[in-house]
């Protein structure tokens, strides 16, 4: 029996995928000029979201290094620590670090990568070695 042959006049919001949430209130604060409250960031999920729910993401996201956040008063204003590319390396490299064999996780990555990936990390890494320009 559906939500609406129940008697409810409103369908059932979807259900959000695992990380949506997250994604969205990253996408929020890489809008935002500068740091912003957790109200700035509810009113412009514009979902009906709770105050708290918000506060949780933003407070998950803290705890996995993806925002920063400065005390404002008795509150604190966020702000995305990196874009979606350093988003990604933050992941890439919590996972590496849970890895107990992190040279066999590291050598197996290198052998699953396409030709044109492998070639680019070797480029990347050979700028490494050489060091910053100056």
């Amino acid at each position: 029996m559906t939500y609406r042959e129940r008697g409810g006049s409103q369908p059932r919001p979807r259900r959000r995928g695992q990380g949506e949430l997250e994604a969205q209130v990253l996408a929020v604060l890489r809008q935002a000029p500068e740091p912003v409250n957790a109200g700035w960031v509810q009113k412009r999920l514009g979902d009906g979201l709770a105050y708290t729910t918000v506060i949780t993401i933003l407070t998950r996201l803290y705890d996995k290094g993806a925002v920063t956040r400065e005390r404002a008063g008795r509150s604190f204003e966020w702000r995305a620590a990196a874009d979606e590319a350093g988003l990604a390396a933050l992941r890439m490299r919590r996972v590496l670090d849970a890895e107990a064999d992190r040279e066999a996780v590291l050598a197996r990555f290198v052998t699953a990568l396409l030709p044109d990936d492998e070639q680019l990390l070797r480029g990347l890494l050979g700028d490494a070695e050489d060091g910053p320009e100056v």
